[in-house]
């Protein structure tokens, strides 16, 4: 047996962690070879691979990123792309795929899967933890610490200036980060995209905190949205998944709460900040079990699944199901973080 392994879309912390643990089991227990493709979709599409074995894997546990590097290469919307992801994987010998992702990545799995009879498993890697057939994504763990301790450090500087800080973590769709974040670092506000805010209702919180000569900490997603408004957009821009650049809110929203408050305002963005480094204990730990059992869905020949974290418990989803629809923030989730608001 010869197995393709890639990683797509957004870097983030764990990725590693899954490529080592899917080489290790594969060659120790199955006697599998291993061939990496490099750049998400891309490898496939134009036959760029890196040769994978224990020597290759050695080391790479603590590490952030990817060694085999990503992109947001779609291969439907590349010229022949699909005949040239098959015409690779038989130049390769390759007889199953391990593709570890988010929603676009292995939305392109399953297609291949279930349409043209590629044999393919998911392996569900997204720091907005959006994936709606497991409890957790690797990667979301680092993401929410990193973006804690950014909320942690700036209320001392927010009250020694008695000033509003406006912090922008990423979530597109889902306000994961920003509720787990938000809630454990303190905030006074939290925004996700889930729920549109009301400019004047944030201002009247960032007052009352004032006059208790508390400096207020706002943490905002970059997917979110005010009543009367639509997502602020670094630009017009789409990548190949049609996705359009979200970036802006927090310094939108700083200059709106201080014209209409008169307090000064400033905004920091996290950004990739939150993809980078080593990934957490827990992280590591999801991403070893993800990806030992992703090889036994090889050996199994189980394809068009995706494993997936159930309680503690990893199981096996179809691929269709788990990129139907995306997982996003329970109102009930977010009206018990609003206790604190204010």
């Amino acid at each position: 047996m010869r197995v393709g392994v890639l990683t797509g879309g957004g870097d983030c912390p764990g990725l590693n962690a899954v490529i080592r643990a899917v080489v290790r089991k594969g060659v120790q227990e199955y006697g599998y070879d291993f061939v990496g493709f490099r750049d998400g979709w891309r490898g496939p599409v134009q036959n760029d691979t890196v040769p994978l074995d224990i020597r290759a894997v050695r080391g790479i546990l603590p590490r952030g990123g990817t060694i085999l590097g990503s992109s947001r290469t779609n291969p439907f919307n590349s010229e022949d792309g699909i005949r040239r992801v098959k015409e690779t994987l038989a130049k390769q010998e390759v007889d199953a795929l391990i593709a570890i992702g988010g929603e676009d990545t292995l939305g392109v799995a399953s297609r291949l899967s279930g349409d043209y009879g590629i044999a393919c498993v998911g392996v569900p890697k997204t720091i907005d933890n959006d994936l709606s057939a497991t409890d957790y994504t690797f990667g979301f763990d680092t993401a929410v610490n990193i973006a804690t301790e950014a909320i942690d450090r700036l209320h001392t500087t927010a009250e020694s200036h008695m000033r509003v800080l406006v912090v922008e973590v990423m979530g597109r769709h889902a306000g994961w980060i920003a509720l787990h974040a938000g809630l454990a670092g303190g905030a006074n506000v939290i925004l996700i995209p889930e729920q549109r805010f009301d400019v004047d209702r944030i201002c009247a919180w960032v007052e009352s905190r004032f006059k208790i000569r508390y400096a207020p900490i706002v943490v905002v997603a970059e997917g979110a949205m005010p009543k009367d408004g639509d997502a602020v957009l670094k630009d017009g821009s789409l990548d190949s998944f049609g996705h359009v650049r979200l970036s802006g809110i927090g310094e939108w929203l700083a200059k709106e709460v201080e014209r209409r408050t008169g307090k000064e305002a400033r905004t920091t963005v996290l950004g990739h900040v939150q993809r980078g480094g080593t990934p957490s204990a827990f992280d590591r730990w999801l991403a070893t079990r993800f990806g030992l059992h992703a090889i036994d869905a090889v050996r199994d020949q189980d394809f068009g699944k995706m494993v997936a974290l159930r309680g503690t418990d990893i199981v096996r989803v179809p691929l269709a199901e788990a990129t139907a629809r995306l997982k996003t923030v329970d109102p009930s989730l977010y009206a018990e973080a609003e206790v604190f608001f204010g």
